[in-house]
């Protein structure tokens, strides 16, 4: 399967190319990730989109414990346990 560069395509396609994803539950304080996509059933993936967990959100993490983490995202600070937050890949 290869990939073909469009115009004007942003820098998270590039980065999901790339093949650099990681569990936003395993991102650094501090650092701010783009959302690849959200693992789960189609409800919970809805739930995560109304929150603003969408392809290609800009989200920042504000602090973590043990994988827990609380995160700003399209200008909302949120709590997310380790299991949400291992369901949404990030680049």
């Amino acid at each position: 399967m290869g990939y073909r560069r469009v115009a004007g395509a942003s820098s998270a396609a590039s980065k999901l190319r790339s093949g650099s994803q990681l569990p936003l539950a395993m991102v650094g304080e501090g650092q701010t990730v783009t959302v690849a996509r959200v693992r789960g059933a189609q409800d919970l993936r809805q739930h995560m989109s109304e929150m603003g967990f969408v392809q290609g959100a800009e989200v920042k993490v504000v602090s973590r414990v043990n994988g827990d983490v609380v995160v700003s995202v399209k200008g909302a600070t949120l709590a997310l346990n380790r299991d949400m937050a291992m369901r949404i890949v990030t680049c």
